[in-house]
């Protein structure tokens, strides 16, 4: 059965769009008085492990299917031969496994971003960046350069912060794990005053999906703050946006 991606049934119009961030941001920044913590929250770990157990047998018998079946998978495989030294300790299975792993995750990672545009459409960004004015954290007017942070990952719209209330929030709750990846980038971050939002969108220019700048000098920081993290965690563009929609950042 093929797969159909949620479409909301009740398109709002743009007033109704900015009236219904306009609330959602005073609800949190009510709530953030009394909680900081409802700014970050996480469903119970293992709450989909039964799911995730289905995905994954999924994934190991249909590829392990694809790995010897005539097609583009095995196709792939033929065209794509290993080293001699390599040829009895990796499978065809597993390698057809790595490459369905890989699919999964850019697959994911578009899921992700439209369930952004659930609600508010493609111009999501610029729609919170109109409707709210100041930082529920810090109250300070909210410049260009903004982060827009997920408070539950629920399907609700993400929330505009200065960078300064976005790192009080990351200090909080500890939204970047102590991971490699975390610890690199981080140290990137901080050497230059950089944000996730600039590294966010430095990534997007180095893909040629370009979002609006102030400045011909603060995109050109930003692509070079991208390629810099890109070389130092050893990752590419896509999966340093990946790395950053997974823990609510940019």
């Amino acid at each position: 059965m093929a797969y159909n991606r949620p479409k909301n049934k009740q398109e709002l119009k743009k007033p109704e769009k900015l009236n219904l961030l306009k609330e959602y941001a005073e609800y949190y920044r009510d709530l953030y008085k009394t909680d900081s913590k409802a700014l970050n929250c996480k469903v119970p770990r293992g709450s989909f492990r039964d799911l995730m157990d289905t995905l994954g047998e999924i994934l190991l018998t249909e590829s392990a299917k694809l790995a010897v079946n005539a097609g583009p998978v095995r196709d792939f495989l033929n065209d794509n031969p290993l080293p001699q030294s390599m040829k009895e300790i990796l499978p065809d299975k597993f390698r057809a496994f790595c490459l369905a792993l890989n699919s999964l995750k850019q697959w994911v990672a578009a899921e992700q971003l439209a369930t952004d545009r659930f609600l508010l459409g493609g111009n999501a960004r610029d729609l919170c960046r109109e409707a709210v004015k100041t930082c529920l954290v810090t109250n300070v007017a909210l410049g260009q350069d903004i982060e827009l942070h997920h408070p539950i990952r629920d399907g609700r719209p993400p929330i505009p912060l200065s960078k300064k209330g976005h790192d009080e929030i990351e200090g909080q709750v500890a939204t970047v794990r102590n991971d490699p990846i975390s610890m690199t980038l981080c140290a990137l971050k901080s050497e230059k005053n950089h944000s996730w939002a600039q590294l966010r969108r430095g990534c997007l220019d180095q893909l040629g999906r370009p979002e609006p700048w102030k400045s011909k000098a603060s995109a050109s920081g930003a692509r070079a703050f991208a390629k810099k993290s890109a070389a130092a965690a050893g990752l590419g563009y896509e999966q340093i946006l990946e790395w950053l929609k997974s823990n609510n950042l940019g």
